[in-house]
């Protein structure tokens, strides 16, 4: 079984919005959801980007943003940015819990700080724990929380989540609809890049607007990284990139890891499971077209998406391989996608020996 690295997942939310059970949502295997410990293990999961995400205040409120991506042509409103004041203490939670999985897996899983860390849990079978920040609002403008959490692991940061921020603005969920839907990086936003440069903390793109994603290329010296983002020339939804944006990942020797969700994979924009092996393969030979083998992997967004039926959850892992060698691609070609090109951009974003 070839080991899996997977650049996101919103698993930490599931414990975030339901503490009092997260033994029973981690260590005893539910079935509910697409990650638990127990399956994480039986897929040959090597670990992946844990996402730190925010709900807004008022999501049970506000329309059914799920229902509504089921019908396109949609365009969904942005909730309203979250503040810090509000947003530091459920993030701090939700690390938190990250710390407490580390302890209850029992050296299962290890939270890594370096690429030599990364390697070694590879392996050794362990699972690589990313922290990771979807959405920079537990980031105050003076960057002071920023130090704070990268003493507490915080290796990947994508300054949006959809919503503004302080800094820049990201995509709202529209399609079809070009990423260019709004203004750069804020002021406050370049000096958030140069920070994450400066302490080798790497910029995630997958949310960001095209000005913003422009702002980053220009301002960054770190290869450009789309965590979960699939091809916008098959799948014209404002969270896809273009290929231009696809080139410039490539010159920078950056990374785009596959997003699962049918949204961002079926070609007419739909939320349905109903979805085959088609356009997953679809878009990973679009995408390595545009890349180049050394350059693509997944980022399944498990935990925060509607997956085709046919990968469903992390245990769908060893069959996506399947399809994908049937459909031409030889295991060296597989290796890199499911965990060598991980391995070899962090390194070259967090530094370390070759």
């Amino acid at each position: 079984m070839i080991p899996v690295f997977d650049g996101h997942n919103d698993f930490l939310l599931r414990l975030l919005l339901d503490p009092a059970r997260r033994e029973e949502i981690f260590l005893t295997g539910e079935g509910i959801g697409h990650l638990d410990l127990p399956r994480m293990q039986q897929a040959g999961f090597a670990g992946g980007f844990f996402a730190v995400y925010l709900p807004s205040p008022h999501d049970d409120d506000g329309p059914d943003f799920m229902a509504m991506m089921a019908h396109p042509p949609f365009a969904l409103p942005l909730p309203d940015p979250i503040p810090f004041p509000a947003a530091i203490g459920p993030a701090m939670q939700a690390v938190g819990h990250l710390y407490w999985m580390e302890r209850a897996a029992k050296g299962a899983l290890k939270i890594v700080r370096s690429a030599d860390d990364l390697d070694a849990c590879i392996a050794t079978g362990t699972i690589a724990a990313i922290l990771h920040f979807e959405g920079a609002e537990a980031i105050d403008e003076s960057l002071d929380s920023l130090h704070l959490f990268h003493a507490a692991g915080l290796r990947s940061l994508g300054p949006v989540w959809s919503r503004p921020t302080l800094f820049g603005h990201g995509v709202p969920f529209a399609f079809p609809s070009s990423p260019d839907t709004g203004p750069g990086l804020t002021e406050a936003g370049q000096r958030l890049v140069r920070e994450c440069n400066a302490l080798k903390i790497m910029l995630d793109l997958s949310h960001l607007n095209e000005k913003g994603f422009d702002d980053v290329a220009r301002l960054s010296d770190a290869p450009l990284v789309a965590t979960h983002s699939n091809a916008h020339a098959l799948t014209p939804s404002s969270r896809n990139l273009t290929d231009r944006q696809l080139a410039m990942i490539r010159e920078s020797k950056g990374m785009v890891g596959l997003n699962f969700s049918t949204s961002f994979l079926r070609a007419d924009g739909q939320q349905n499971a109903a979805t085959g092996w088609d356009p997953v393969l679809r878009h990973m030979d679009h995408l390595l077209e545009q890349l180049g083998e050394d350059h693509l992997g997944f980022g399944s967004d498990y935990d925060g998406c509607t997956t085709p039926e046919v990968i469903g959850d992390v245990l769908g892992l060893p069959r996506l391989l399947e399809a994908l060698a049937a459909h031409g691609y030889d295991r060296p070609l597989l290796q890199k996608l499911a965990h060598r090109n991980w391995q070899a951009v962090l390194r070259r974003t967090w530094g370390g020996a070759a």
